[in-house]
């Protein structure tokens, strides 16, 4: 059992170095070489690169921008359960980047990746809600999402906070504050 144990580590010690070369390199701002590492591990079904390349096509970083490419790669991470893919993924179809804008479906994968706890797709959520774009308007579902979000520290979801606090009645802000409370993440297999 260890030899199998030993083996199994042995071999997928290269796939987690591969992307950890990759990581430093675009942290040092060498996207090529960023690239050259994760595109490997991309087209072998490594959600977390594929990701990346999805990001990477997104900015034009080591390679041209493509929004068709871009969303190809988070559309695969997406489908694995990746919660930032799925939030990336719903960006492109809230600004119509590559893909014909769509709210409703920017705001079903922004609930995928809130769903898992994700801080930006429960960001996106709640000003979703706010805005009725997507989704029917409610102050209530876009309070309790932002409150999630403003939770994690995300600054935009602190300000959405403050500013539904101004339009919202005591009553409303309990109710969403309850409903925020009593939310709990889900595995990305239960989002899918």
């Amino acid at each position: 059992m260890a030899l199998i144990i030993g083996w199994v580590l042995v071999c997928s010690w290269p796939a987690w170095a591969d992307f950890g070369l990759g990581e430093n390199a675009y942290l040092e701002q060498d996207y090529e070489a960023a690239m050259r590492e994760w595109a490997p591990l991309a087209s072998r079904g490594d959600a977390e690169a594929q990701n990346m390349v999805g990001y990477m096509y997104r900015w034009g970083q080591g390679v041209a921008q493509d929004f068709e490419k871009a969303r190809y790669w988070y559309r695969l991470a997406a489908d694995q359960g990746h919660e930032s893919a799925q939030n990336n993924l719903g960006l492109l179809y809230l600004y119509g980047l590559g893909v014909p804008k769509d709210y409703a479906k920017a705001f079903r994968w922004f609930l995928r990746a809130a769903e898992q706890g994700n801080a930006a797709g429960q960001n996106h959520v709640g000003l979703m809600f706010y805005k009725g774009e997507g989704v029917e308007q409610d102050y209530i579902q876009a309070y309790q999402w932002a409150f999630l979000a403003a939770e994690q520290g995300m600054d935009p979801a602190i300000q959405a906070v403050a500013m539904l606090e101004e339009e919202m009645t005591p009553a409303q802000i309990e109710k969403a504050e309850a409903l925020a409370r009593a939310w709990r993440p889900k595995g990305p297999e239960t989002v899918l």
